[in-house]
């Protein structure tokens, strides 16, 4: 198509950034956890419960997010997220402590607000750069691994001052100062728009349709091995983000030498999505999201023993965060590759509530196994496993409209989809 006059696409990468990186600072949970433990009483598990919420809450919402996004576009759906996350976290301060009133502030508002504003930038910037399709979503979720960096150090700075219930306050403050102004930079470029000089390819004898409604995506066989894989490593990095600082000081080491460990894996998670996204673009979905499934489940088998000392502790948690953000890159790029960018925001929020279950396993069953045996072995070792059989499934794991695959585009619309045919047209 000719040419349209458009805005440099390289701003909205802005815009994603900053709301990523505020989003982001939920992965420095475990700084609160200790805090919150011994000066309000929490056992492990309740500090692990509010984590959790958020993350299971931020997942689900995204259904709802995602659907607002394809229909009113990236600005509105960051809006209304920046809004709920950083009342969220600004309204928290004022709980007083209270587990139901930070499992409400944090766990629900501000996890609902993580799910409008996480998929806002991501089903943006995947159509901005269809050329760059897993480098850009790396970068996109670069933003959300390294927030956690900024505010681990932000919050442990506020909590040594002037205590946890005011660190909520003032970062849900610095929360409404980023994100705001943030949301009304990203856009959605103009329909069938793209990059001068480039056009899309495909693999020969591949039908060229690829815009799956959401309806006819859940019924294809590539959706669900997505989303267990999607399962097994969110839930293996998430039980070690939940668990980092609480595992380091159980085996000797210094408070301040395990959190130290929070901020490398921060850094690595961050360089990981961006790495893991060049490697897609360069070595295909097949072969890199296997290697990072691999890798991450041989870092889980071996964690158990690297926690004794700060620079093992340390290799470790870089390692596991560098996989773990391959995650994050890997798995939008893959359903807006096999279902097309169309419907990509509500496609890939169906998708994301993988991470929701995985929110709900991985640092709940990590903190109830310590408190039940005072032990992370029971809990690292399945999920290093784990990792291993979502290793050989991404192998076996195919576009959904290839040729040598049993089905066909015509059989998942006519046993699934009938009543999309309105919403494709």
């Amino acid at each position: 198509m000719p040419q349209q006059k458009v805005m440099n696409r390289w701003i909205v990468v802005i815009g994603a950034l900053g709301i990523q990186l505020c989003l982001g600072s939920l992965y420095a949970w475990s700084i609160f956890v200790n805090p919150l433990k011994y000066q309000y009483g929490y056992t492990t598990t309740q500090a692990q419960a509010i984590f959790s919420t958020t993350l299971a809450v931020f997942a689900f919402a995204m259904i709802f997010a995602g659907r607002l996004q394809d229909k009113f576009g990236p600005r509105f759906t960051a809006i209304t997220g920046s809004i709920l996350f950083a009342a969220g976290y600004f309204l928290s301060g004022f709980t007083n402590g209270s587990f139901p009133g930070l499992l409400c502030t944090i766990g629900i508002l501000a996890g609902a607000g993580i799910g409008f504003g996480y998929v806002s930038p991501i089903a943006a910037l995947v159509k901005w750069f269809p050329d760059k399709r897993g480098l850009m979503t790396g970068v996109a979720v670069a933003g959300f691994g390294a927030g956690a960096l900024v505010f681990a150090r932000a919050a442990n700075h506020f909590i040594m001052t002037t205590g946890v219930m005011s660190a909520f306050f003032n970062l849900g403050t610095i929360f409404f100062a980023v994100c705001i102004p943030s949301s009304f930079i990203l856009c959605n470029p103009p329909e069938k728009w793209l990059p001068q000089g480039w056009s899309p390819k495909r693999k020969k004898n591949t039908p060229a349709f690829q815009d799956f409604t959401w309806r006819e995506m859940i019924c294809t066989k590539q959706f669900w091995m997505l989303w267990f894989m999607f399962i097994t490593g969110a839930s293996a990095g998430l039980m070690v983000i939940g668990n980092l600082k609480p595992f380091g000081v159980h085996n000797g080491l210094a408070i301040l030498e395990a959190s130290s460990a929070v901020g490398i894996l921060a850094i690595f998670n961050g360089a990981g999505r961006i790495a893991w996204g060049m490697a897609y673009d360069k070595s295909g979905r097949v072969m890199s999201m296997s290697l990072m499934f691999f890798l991450q489940g041989i870092m889980m088998l071996a964690l158990i023993k690297m926690g004794g000392t700060p620079m093992s502790l340390a290799i470790a948690a870089a390692l596991i965060g560098f996989n773990f953000g391959g995650v994050f890159t890997m798995f939008p790029s893959s359903t807006a590759d096999f279902f097309g960018t169309k419907f990509i925001g509500v496609n890939y929020a169906f998708v994301y509530t993988a991470y929701g279950i995985a929110g709900i396993i991985g640092p709940m069953l990590g903190g109830r196994i310590f408190d039940m045996t005072g032990s992370y072995l029971y809990a690292f070792v399945p999920a290093g496993i784990m990792c291993i059989v979502a290793s050989m499934i991404a192998l076996l794991t195919r576009h959904p409209l290839e040729p040598d695959t049993n089905t066909e585009p015509e059989e998942i619309y006519s046993v699934c989809c009938q009543s999309d045919s309105s919403v494709r047209a």
